[in-house]
C-alpha cells in the first residue's frame, strides 16, 4: 500500500501544477491593476492616431518616432509606431510591475507558504509565476498592436503595405508581419521578466521589487546608449529591443530575431537559476 503512494503523488503533481497555473492566470488577468495597465498601453496607439489625424500638417520623414510618417499612408502602421513609443518606458514599466510582484506579492500578502504546500513545491511555483509574467509580456504587446490596427483602420486608409525593403504586400500578410513584430517584442521582454522574478525572491515588499526591476530596465537602456561601452552592448538584455525592423523586409531577415531570442534565453537561464537558488533556500515565514 505504501509502495503505491509515490506514483499517486507523482501523478497528482502535474495536475496540481496545471491548476496552479490556471489560478495564477485568472488572478493576474482578473486584477484591476492589470486591466488598468493594459488600458494605459491601449491608449498609446489611440493617442498617436488621433494626434496625427487632427494635425493640420502630416508628419514628414524623420519627424517623430520611426514609422510615424507612414501612418497617414496606411493605418496599419499605427500599431508598429505605438510599439516603438512603448518599448523604452511603458512596456518595461508594466512588465516590471507584474514580474516584481510574482513572489514578493505573495509574501507581502502572507499567502506564500500556503502556495508551497505539496505537491506544488517551490520549483513549480517559480515556473508558474514566470509563465504568468511571460503571458503578460505577450498580451501587453498584442494589445498595443491590435488596438493600433483597429484605430488605424478607423481613422486612416488601409491597403497594401510598402515594406522597408520597398516591396509591397497585401493587407493579410501585413497583419501577419505586425503579429510577428508583437511576438518579437514579447520575446524581448522575457529577460526583464526573469530579472524581475529573481528580484522578487529577495524581498517581501512588492513595491520595492517592482521599482528595482524598472530601474534595472532604465539603467540597461542608458548603458546601451553610451558609445564608450560598445563592448558591453551585445550583452545587455535591452540591446535588440528595437531591432524588429528586419521583420518588415522582404524576405524576412531572421538574424536579429534569433540573436534577440538567444540573448533573452541566456538571461532567463542565469536569473532563473539565481531565483531558483535563492527561493529554494528562502525561509518562508508568511
Amino acid at each position: 500500500m505504501d509502495a503505491a503512494a509515490p506514483p499517486a503523488a507523482d501523478a497528482a503533481a502535474p495536475a496540481a501544477g496545471g491548476m496552479l497555473l490556471g489560478s495564477e492566470l485568472r488572478l493576474l488577468f482578473g486584477r484591476r491593476r492589470t486591466w488598468a495597465m493594459l488600458l494605459a498601453l491601449a491608449a498609446i496607439p489611440v493617442l498617436i492616431a488621433v494626434a496625427v489625424r487632427l494635425s493640420s500638417t502630416p508628419p514628414g520623414p524623420g519627424e517623430g518616432p520611426p514609422f510615424l510618417d507612414r501612418i497617414t499612408q496606411n493605418g496599419l502602421f499605427v500599431g508598429v509606431t505605438a510599439l516603438v513609443v512603448s518599448i523604452p518606458l511603458f512596456l518595461p514599466l508594466t512588465i516590471g510591475v507584474v514580474a516584481g510582484d510574482t513572489i514578493a506579492g505573495e509574501a507581502g500578502l502572507g499567502t506564500l507558504r500556503y502556495l508551497l504546500v505539496a505537491p506544488a513545491g517551490r520549483v513549480r511555483l517559480l515556473l508558474v509565476k514566470y509563465t504568468g509574467a511571460a503571458a503578460f509580456c505577450l498580451v501587453s504587446t498584442l494589445v498595443v498592436v491590435l488596438t493600433g490596427a483597429v484605430i488605424g483602420a478607423a481613422l486612416f486608409q488601409v491597403g497594401p503595405v510598402t515594406l522597408l525593403s520597398g516591396d509591397t504586400i497585401a493587407v493579410g500578410p501585413s497583419i501577419v508581419r505586425a503579429l510577428l513584430v508583437a511576438g518579437y517584442v514579447a520575446v524581448s521582454m522575457l529577460g526583464l521578466s526573469a530579472i524581475g522574478l529573481f528580484i522578487s525572491t529577495l524581498t517581501e515588499v512588492p513595491v520595492g521589487a517592482m521599482a528595482a526591476t524598472i530601474v534595472v530596465s532604465v539603467v540597461a537602456q542608458v548603458l546601451d546608449s553610451l558609445s564608450q561601452l560598445a563592448w558591453l552592448h551585445p550583452w545587455l538584455f535591452s540591446h535588440y529591443w528595437l531591432d524588429f525592423a528586419d521583420l518588415l523586409r522582404e524576405p524576412v531577415a531572421w538574424g536579429s530575431f534569433a540573436d534577440n531570442a538567444l540573448l533573452q534565453a541566456g538571461y532567463i537561464a542565469v536569473f532563473g537559476a539565481l531565483a531558483y537558488g535563492k527561493f529554494l533556500t528562502k525561509d518562508v515565514l508568511s
